[in-house]
């Protein structure tokens, strides 16, 4: 069934309204008439089923036929702090995160990265990026919207270790313990919907200097197993490691 996120504010009195591009889904791509069923999330964790009741212009109108709590969010807030990546890498890592529970992502520059932040095309690029998690978030059933913020440094996100309930630092080095281990050994202490974040660094890693500021400032190294993963498949793994341990046991 067709999925939609709306406003709250759009439904109103046990009719939703849906404008722009959605709308011109919905008549001209999806080519659906009025008493076939679409499915809206109000972005906030309810979804209503719906029946199709009027095609005008600049807008469509269903009914709410029934409403119930989304099933498909984890018991967590998964937030990521990803180093920027070449190419186009870092669309697939935002549609994959979010089809594994991501609710936030912080892409950043560090010292090895290739790819730098540019004032000029941050809006622009945010703008796009953030639909691609919308459409994302859509195919796989989310019942909120994740967000993709514009680009930071790696110094500025240093001190978010210290605003979640847990920071993992995803890091080769020697020493580091599994992340599925740091999982068990501090799930007792942790709240009833955690706030976790993961770092992961871009194609060139961190560079020392980098991974000890990241220790000091309260990130715990964690390893995603034996081999080297590539910056785009490590969000991947470490997301659905968290979700293996806090969302499917």
């Amino acid at each position: 069934m067709p999925r939609f996120f709306v406003e709250k504010e759009q439904i109103q009195n046990g009719v939703v309204t849906i404008t722009g591009e959605d709308a011109h889904h919905l008549s001209r791509a999806l080519r659906m008439a009025a008493g076939e069923h679409i499915t809206v999330c109000d972005c906030m964790g309810t979804d209503y089923d719906c029946i199709l009741t009027e095609f005008l212009p600049d807008r469509v109108l269903a009914r709410v036929d029934r409403e119930s709590v989304t099933q498909t969010e984890p018991p967590y807030t998964a937030l990521l702090y990803q180093g920027l990546p070449k190419g186009e890498k870092f669309d697939l890592i935002i549609q994959k995160s979010v089809e594994c529970g991501v609710c936030r992502i912080v892409p950043f520059e560090s010292e090895r990265s290739i790819v730098r932040i540019r004032e000029e095309k941050g809006e622009k690029k945010a703008e796009r990026q953030n639909r691609i998690a919308v459409e994302a978030a859509k195919q796989c059933g989310r019942g909120i919207l994740p967000v993709v913020a514009s680009a930071r440094t790696f110094q500025s996100i240093l001190s978010e270790a210290s605003r979640v309930d847990l920071a993992l630092f995803c890091y080769e080095g020697e020493g580091t313990i599994p992340l599925p281990v740091v999982l068990r050994r501090n799930r007792p202490m942790l709240p009833q919907k955690p706030t976790i974040a993961i770092l992961i660094g871009s194609e060139g890693g961190f560079s020392e200097a980098e991974a000890a500021a990241a220790k000091e400032n309260g990130w715990i190294p964690v390893g995603l197993g034996k081999r080297i993963l590539r910056t785009e498949t490590a969000p991947v793994v470490a997301l659905s490691m968290l979700c293996a341990e806090l969302e499917l046991t």
